[in-house]
């Protein structure tokens, strides 16, 4: 069974197909957005969560404070169980059926001009490191000069390709999973990380 963890939603049932998606576990849920609390990422923030799945990412930073979120999924029948779930949980999210390159390469624009203050990124386990680092490197237009990136990786795979107007901040793992949280360079100062 999966939850919405804490928030508004705390404790809301969220449907899961059968197959074909993975929801991130309600414990890596709850860790990586207790890192994302402590950063002050998500308040207000507008989510971007591409691979959503059944939601279960954005659904859980909308319960937790953020102010809208746009969900792409390129499966229909996940896409409709994540509109499904957000209807169900009286959470402001626009679910878009779409490959998230495909719907990242639709803007252009300058990097760091975007509204998304949340970017989630969970492909498959499967997915290759180079659709990651494409997806990635396609981010610029769509994200604003505070947002925090966070790819969802299994273990023992290398940490994610950074474009470069991303610095990688942090990774921490539970179990099979590790977390990469990413975000463009302080102003002015070194572009490494380590500065939330």
């Amino acid at each position: 069974m999966t939850r919405i963890v804490a928030g508004s939603a705390k404790g809301r049932v969220l449907a899961v197909p059968a197959k074909g998606t993975r929801p991130t576990s309600e414990r890596v849920r709850e860790a990586l957005f207790s890192r994302l609390d402590h950063w002050g990422a998500l308040e207000g923030a507008h989510v971007l969560d591409l691979y959503a799945g059944t939601g279960a990412l954005a659904l859980e930073a909308l319960s937790r404070g953020a102010a809208s979120a746009d969900l792409v999924e390129k499966s229909a029948a996940a896409a409709r169980l994540a509109a499904r779930n957000a209807s169900a949980c009286s959470l402001p999210a626009r679910v878009h059926t779409a490959d998230a390159r495909a719907y990242l390469g639709a803007r252009t624009g300058s990097d760091l001009g975007g509204e998304a203050g949340l970017v989630l990124i969970d492909p498959p386990y499967s997915a290759p490191e180079s659709e990651v680092a494409a997806v990635l490197a396609l981010l610029g237009p769509w994200i604003a000069p505070d947002c925090v990136v966070v790819v969802e990786r299994p273990k023992r795979a290398p940490a994610p390709a950074l474009p470069s107007f991303l610095v990688l901040e942090d990774t921490r793992a539970w179990g099979e999973t590790a977390a990469h949280f990413a975000a463009p360079p302080a102003p002015g100062g070194p572009d490494e990380g380590g500065s939330r």
